[in-house]
């Protein structure tokens, strides 16, 4: 007969040091890729609890931040792809987004720039925010999405060229 165990407590306590570590940042890219606070936070949760569940099975091929933000990644995916999802309100205001890591951006740039990131397509929207605000590699991106090094850097250069053309168009406006 097989004798049932209890929760592993060396999982539990690498849990808990995981959620400890990138939750806010986690919270903030889906919050970025599902406009929505409520559903991020909600992404975020099951993000971990799968992460729990396969905790056993995480080989370390890359870093736990690359795996969180991949599992992260997909559960947005699956998130938009749901049928319900097509009928929310996304408007996004800057002042909606959880709070982001000191830069040297001042307030009113920042915003600007949370602004027309929203607005990117989701490809593009990735490789800056993997990038730029979670402070990945090419190649820990590539790794988080499935693609290779230079597809991840074609990404980036059209995310920038965009970019530049939604702040010079928004510069116009004002």
């Amino acid at each position: 007969m097989e004798t049932v165990k209890g929760p592993d407590r060396s999982h539990d306590e690498l849990l808990i040091s995981l959620v400890d570590q990138y939750q806010s940042s986690l919270l903030r890219l889906c919050f970025i890729y599902l406009h929505d606070k409520a559903l991020a936070e909600d992404a975020v949760q099951e993000t971990f609890l799968k992460a729990y569940k396969s905790l056993s099975s995480f080989r370390g091929d890359s870093s736990a931040k690359t795996w969180l933000t991949r599992i992260a990644m997909n559960t947005c995916r699956d998130m938009r792809r749901a049928g319900w999802f097509r009928f929310m309100d996304r408007r996004v205001t800057p002042e909606d987004l959880p709070p982001v890591p000191v830069h040297p951006l001042d307030d009113s740039d920042a915003d600007a720039l949370a602004r027309v990131i929203i607005k990117l397509p989701v490809k593009q929207k990735e490789v800056i925010l993997l990038y730029y605000y979670h402070d990945m590699t090419m190649r820990e991106i590539a790794d988080t999405l499935g693609i290779n090094v230079s597809s991840v850097s074609g990404r980036l250069k059209h995310a920038h060229t965009k970019l530049r053309y939604l702040l010079e168009k928004e510069d116009a406006y004002e």
